[in-house]
């Protein structure tokens, strides 16, 4: 993939999150998906690209989500697929934390990871245990390990107290004994109602104030934030939850026959050329929310890639036409 790619896919994420944020706070959460999808979708229709979605919103008689397994970018759309464009997989999260835009609470993102061909696993829509942890502790933890030997090998490679970690995890009944692990070792936690892919992109932060994120979430944004943690040498260590005989059938569909293995990043995103993209919906800790005003749209945004390795930040004034704009700082 072209690196110029880059600013096209922050495009993309910037139009969904413009789209969904004008129904933030409104209490539809399926009104907020909707706008996101439609807004990604158009825009990703004039990218030049032969893309496909492999991590989407559903199955295509699910429309009008991206099902997994759909054409977009400029081949698709005019139907021209040997033009040389580049063929590009995509894992898409529209709206990233819908009910947290439906009520204004922080940290909902726009979200899109995009490989070479064959770069994204093909992650079945199924739970995933997960452990995200910076680039100074990937290689002191180890998914199967106790939770309390995990905080303190942490705590040894940041040379802190395990009292001084903060661990983030999701607000959710299965993960009881979890939070139960990990304040018996006096380590702070943050439960969040929603929103886990941001969680995992501020562990491997530094100065963010998270140090791990622990627990079960949703296998597809385990993909993309996979994606995110090969462009900031994080880690996650990640296992697919697989209980009953369809979570079998749906994995070797999709080609895994492995259900106990250990995936880290390399394995999830596994692409050379790989380019993750976030516009903040609502303000966060690493990204301000949309904000209009009389002239136009401001929108804060994380572009990363593996090839050149980079990480921006990118503050984008989206002007209407025939309006002066007055810049605010």
């Amino acid at each position: 993939m072209n690196s110029d790619l880059s600013l096209e896919f922050l495009r993309v994420v910037e139009q969904a999150a413009i789209a969904c944020a004008h129904t933030m706070g409104q209490g539809n959460g399926h009104k907020s998906d909707q706008a996101a999808v439609e807004a990604m979708r158009k825009t990703l229709d004039s990218v030049p690209i032969d893309g496909t979605i492999v991590i989407g919103e559903g199955e295509r008689d699910e429309a009008p989500m991206l099902y997994i397994g759909e054409t977009v970018g400029i081949a698709a759309k005019d139907g021209r697929t040997a033009t040389g464009l580049p063929k590009v997989d995509i894992a898409v999260d529209p709206l990233e934390g819908t009910n947290l835009c439906a009520t204004g609470a922080p940290n909902a993102l726009a979200v899109l990871a995009a490989s070479e061909g064959g770069g994204l696993l093909h992650a079945p829509d199924l739970y995933m245990e997960k452990l995200v942890v910076g680039a100074s502790s990937k290689n002191s933890v180890n998914l199967d390990a106790p939770v309390a030997d995990n905080l303190r090998a942490i705590a040894r490679c940041l040379d802190r107290d395990v009292r001084d970690l903060v661990v983030i995890v999701l607000d959710r009944p299965r993960h009881e004994q979890l939070i139960h692990d990990i304040r018996a070792t006096g380590a702070r936690i943050r439960l969040i109602s929603d929103g886990d892919l941001s969680a995992g992109i501020a562990a491997a932060v530094v100065g963010s104030g998270v140090h791990a994120v622990m627990g079960t979430g949703g296998a597809p944004e385990g993909v993309i934030t996979a994606a995110a943690m090969r462009c900031l040498n994080g880690e996650i260590f990640a296992r697919l939850v697989v209980t009953k005989p369809e979570h079998e059938e749906r994995c070797r569909a999709m080609g895994i026959a492995d259900f106990r293995r250990i995936y880290t990043s390399k394995d999830l995103a596994s692409g050379d050329n790989l380019i993750f993209a976030a516009t903040g919906v609502t303000d966060g800790a690493l990204l301000k929310g949309v904000r209009f005003f009389g002239d136009g749209t401001r929108t804060t945004s994380l572009v990363m890639q593996t090839n050149p390795a980079r990480v921006r930040f990118i503050d984008t004034i989206h002007i209407e036409q025939s309006r002066v704009v007055r810049v605010r700082f």
